[in-house]
């Protein structure tokens, strides 16, 4: 298998021989870095298939995927368009657009590109039964001795501020899922949650771009290509 920065040569090979770039000026011809792991969170690349230490690896489908997007921009189709012709893909249908010569899809050393691990269907699950209530509040206080305690006025003027509501420490993030959609979260998603939201993602991307309801704009500004 082969390092991120090692796929997106094969890329480039890959595209030298038969590819006159994207017609939109705002659309990279070459995938770098940044535009594979885009790419990934909105489900047309899969993930990684494993990793080398900490370094994550990448297999011949991969590139098939990258350099069939690539072909697919050159023709003037929408990164939203492509999003429900290709997320999800089989690999007989990736190599009929993507045309990747045979020798570059060759695997060096002794790696072998395994399947990546089934994601979790976690919107599909049933929601968990609801638990038992406490006691009411009420009864509760009915069983509790009274305190005839008086309240320490030197205490109240010295007791720090009550804590804000939320959660401390988390801050707003927003995931672009493409063609303009965008999922609000409250905290600050991980590469894992990213794939599995991307996984989610994908049925609902294809929908909304069926209805025209993702803008061309939108998924040219707003993500990278």
């Amino acid at each position: 298998m082969w390092t991120l920065d090692e796929l997106v040569d094969r890329v480039e090979d890959a595209l030298s021989a038969e590819y006159s770039g994207a017609p939109n000026g705002r659309v990279r011809g070459i995938p770098d870095r940044r535009a594979v792991r885009w790419y990934s969170t909105i489900g047309l690349v899969d993930r990684p298939s494993g990793t080398r230490g900490r370094t994550a690896l990448y297999g011949p489908r991969h590139l098939m995927q990258l350099v069939a997007i690539k072909r697919r921009q050159a023709e003037g189709h929408l990164l939203a368009d492509i999003q429900v012709e290709l997320s999800g893909a089989d690999d007989e249908t990736l190599a009929a657009v993507a045309r990747v010569p045979p020798a570059l899809l060759e695997i060096d050393g002794p790696y072998q590109d395994e399947p990546a691990a089934p994601r979790p269907r976690f919107w599909a699950d049933r929601p968990a039964p609801p638990t038992t209530g406490a006691p009411p509040a009420t009864a509760a206080a009915s069983t509790a001795a009274p305190s005839t305690a008086a309240p320490s006025t030197a205490a109240s003027s010295t007791a720090a501020p009550a804590a804000p509501s939320g959660r401390a420490g988390t801050r707003a993030g927003a995931v672009r899922l493409g063609g303009g959609a965008m999922l609000v979260l409250p905290g600050t998603p991980t590469d894992d949650d990213l794939a599995a939201i991307a996984a989610a993602a994908a049925p609902l991307l294809r929908t909304l771009a069926g209805r025209g309801l993702l803008t061309e704009e939108n998924t040219e500004i707003g993500s990278p290509s």
